[in-house]
C-alpha cells in the first residue's frame, strides 16, 4: 500500500476516515494472531497497531468483580486539567470518570461517536457536534450542550493539555438548543475530532468545578465514578449504574502504580493484576512472545532524551544539544539497556507510520561531539548535565550507559534517579528541573500535527524543552490543514529541522502495550493510548 494522508473530503467523521492520516498498513484487527506462535513474532508483527493475541468469540459477557490496572502513571488528580489526560500520565483513570465525546478506532481508523451522537463538517473549519439524548452525569444533571461548552472552557482556562491548540483554534464555540454544540475554528483543521477523542473530551459536570480548581470534585458521566483515592497505593472507582452505554459489567475498577514495566508484568503473570500498561521495549516483547492479548499502540519517539533548552541550562546553546546528541548512540543503549529490543534509531517517526520517510540524521558521531563541546566551553560552558530517570534496576543501567558516553565526549554528568513517573512528569512538565530527562512523545500515527504542535510550538505551554524556533513553528502551522503528499513533505521537513536544531534526543520509537489476562475482555481504547473500560468485564 503507498503511504499517504487523505485529501480532504466532507466528513462525517462517523462514517469516514478520508481526512485522517491513514494508517491502515500497520493495522491488525486481531483476527490473525490465533493462528501464529507467539514466540517466533517478527519485529513487525510485535509492533502491529491494534487489538493483538485475541483468539475470536469472548463469549457472554458476565457481571460483577474488580478489574485491577496496573498503570503505567499514578493520577495524583482526577482534574482533566491537573493530570494529563494520556495513558503514559494517569489518564485511563481519567477516562473511566469522564468517558470521551468521540473515540478513535484503529481497526476502521475512524473517529466516531461516543458520548456524542455525531460529529460532522463541510470544511474541516466548521464542526457539529450532535449530543445523545438523556445522557446524565453521576450525580444527576444532564450532560447537555451548555455543559460541554462550560467544560472546555474550565479545561482552556486551567491550562489542560492541548489548550494552546484550543485556545488559537477555536474562534467561537456555541450551544444550539440543549443537544448541539457548532465549533468555528480559525483555520482548517483536518484531525480536530481528535481533540474530542482525548482530554478536552472529558466533560465534566458544572459542579465538578463550580468552587474553582482548588476545590475541583472529580463529576463525570463515564462508566465510573470516585470511591477512594490512597496516593501511592491505590484509586478505586465503582460502576455508574447509570451510565450511557449501560450499567457496566465490573463493579469496580482498580488501579494501582507499580516500581517498574518488569513489575508490572510479572504481576500480570501471576494474576495479581488482571491489565498492565508497558512501555519498555525488552518487557513489551516478552509480553508480546509470551502471548498476552492487549492493544498495541505504536508511535514515533517513543523513546527520546529530552534536552532543556530554556534559558540559563546547558541546552540553551543549540552546540551543546548537537553535543550530546552527537554522543550518544541509540543503538548501544537499547543493547545494553533493553538487550536489543526495541526500534533504536534517529527518525522521528515509526517506520510503520503511513508518512514515514528516510531522511539524513544526526547519527552517533563521537569526533564531532567533543568538537561541539569544545566549542561552548570557550565560551565559558562548564560542560556539566543534570540527568533524570527512574531508579528501576533498567532504568539504572541507562543512566550509567548514557553517562559513560556523555563523559566520554568531555562532559559532566550528575545523574538523579526518581522514584516513579508522576516525580518525572513534574520534573519534566512541570518544574522543568532538568538538562536531560528521559521521556517520550509518542507521536502517534492517528494525528501528528497535535502532538508536534504541543511538544515544539514555542508559545505551547506544554512544550517539555522550552524549544523555540519559528521556522518549526511554521512548519506546523502549515501541517494543521495539510494532507496527502503536502502533509507527508511538510512532515519529512519537521524532521530535518530535528536533526538540525536538535530539540531532544532520538532513540527511536516504540509502542504502548496494553495486554491483559485470558478471563479479561471487552476492553477498547481511543486516541493518546487512553484505554476505555465500560463494557469490560471478567470470566
Amino acid at each position: 500500500m503507498r503511504n499517504r494522508i487523505a485529501r480532504p473530503v466532507r466528513v462525517a467523521t462517523a462514517l469516514l476516515a478520508t481526512t485522517l492520516l491513514v494508517a491502515g498498513c500497520a493495522g491488525n484487527d486481531g483476527g490473525s494472531s490465533d493462528t501464529l506462535d507467539a514466540s517466533s513474532l517478527t519485529k513487525e508483527e510485535i509492533y502491529a497497531a491494534g487489538v493483538v493475541g485475541a483468539t475470536g468469540d469472548e463469549g457472554t459477557a458476565k457481571d460483577g468483580g474488580t478489574l485491577t490496572l496496573a498503570d503505567y502513571s499514578e493520577a495524583r488528580s482526577l482534574d482533566p486539567t491537573k493530570t494529563i489526560p494520556n495513558g503514559a500520565a494517569g489518564g485511563n483513570a481519567l477516562a473511566a470518570v469522564y468517558d470521551v465525546l468521540m473515540r478513535y478506532d484503529q481497526p476502521s481508523n475512524a473517529f466516531e461517536p461516543w458520548l456524542a451522537k455525531s460529529l460532522t463538517t463541510e470544511d474541516s473549519t466548521t464542526w457539529t457536534l450532535e449530543l445523545r439524548p438523556g445522557v446524565t452525569f453521576s450525580d444527576g444533571t444532564p450532560l447537555d450542550a451548555k455543559a460541554v461548552v462550560g467544560s472546555i472552557g474550565y479545561y482552556m482556562q486551567n491550562a489542560g493539555y492541548n489548550t494552546l491548540l484550543l485556545a488559537t483554534n477555536i474562534k467561537a464555540m456555541v450551544p444550539q438548543g440543549d443537544d448541539k454544540v457548532v465549533f468555528t475554528l480559525n483555520r482548517p483543521w483536518i484531525t480536530f475530532p481528535n481533540m474530542l477523542a482525548s482530554g478536552p473530551g472529558m466533560i465534566m459536570a458544572p459542579a465538578a468545578y463550580a468552587k474553582g480548581p482548588e476545590k475541583f470534585t472529580p463529576i463525570g458521566a463515564g462508566p465510573f465514578a470516585l470511591d477512594s483515592y490512597k496516593p501511592a497505593e491505590e484509586l478505586l472507582l465503582k460502576a455508574n449504574a447509570d451510565y450511557w452505554n449501560g450499567k457496566p459489567h465490573l463493579d469496580s475498577v482498580r488501579f494501582v502504580w507499580l516500581g517498574s514495566d518488569a513489575d508490572r508484568l510479572s504481576s500480570l503473570t501471576d494474576g495479581s493484576v488482571d491489565v498492565a500498561n508497558i512501555r519498555a521495549p525488552q518487557t513489551l516483547e516478552k509480553a508480546r512472545t509470551d502471548g498476552f492479548a492487549g492493544i498495541m499502540a505504536p508511535s514515533g519517539l517513543g523513546s527520546l532524551y529530552w534536552l532543556n533548552n530554556r534559558e540559563g541550562r546547558a541546552a540553551s546553546d543549540v552546540r551543546v544539544r548537537q553535543a550530546i546528541n552527537y554522543a550518544i548512540d541509540p543503538e548501544v543503549v537499547a543493547e545494553r539497556v533493553n538487550g536489543g529490543a526495541g526500534l533504536p534509531g534517529r527518525n522521528i517517526y515509526s517506520p510503520s507510520a503511513p508518512y514515514f520517510s528516510d531522511v539524513d540524521t544526526a547519527d552517533h558521531d563521537l569526533e564531532k561531539a567533543k568538537s561541539l563541546l569544545a566549542e561552548a566551553r570557550a565560551d565559558g560552558y562548564d560542560g556539566t548535565l543534570t540527568y533524570i530517570g527512574q531508579s528501576d534496576q533498567a532504568s539504572q543501567t541507562q543512566a550509567v550507559t548514557v553517562q559513560a558516553m556523555l563523559e566520554a565526549a568531555g562532559f559532566t554528568v550528575k545523574t538523579d534517579l526518581l522514584r516513579n513517573i508522576a516525580d518525572q512528569t513534574n520534573r519534566i512538565y512541570v518544574t522543568h528541573d532538568y538538562d536531560i530527562a528521559v521521556s517520550a512523545m509518542s507521536v502517534p500515527d492517528e494525528d501528528p500535527y497535535s502532538r508536534l504542535a504541543t511538544n515544539l510550538n514555542s508559545q505551547s505551554p506544554q512544550n517539555p524543552s522550552g524549544y523555540a524556533n519559528p521556522e518549526m513553528d511554521a512548519l506546523i502551522a502549515k501541517l494543521q490543514a495539510a494532507s496527502g503528499d503536502e502533509a507527508t513533505d511538510l512532515l519529512k521537513q519537521i524532521n530535518e529541522l530535528w536533526q538540525q536544531t536538535v530539540p531532544g534526543v532520538a532513540m527511536g520509537a516504540g509502542a504502548f502495550f496494553m495486554p491483559w489476562n485470558k478471563d479479561v475482555h471487552g476492553v477498547t481504547s481511543t486516541s493518546e493510548t487512553l484505554l476505555l473500560l465500560g463494557g469490560a468485564w471478567k470470566g
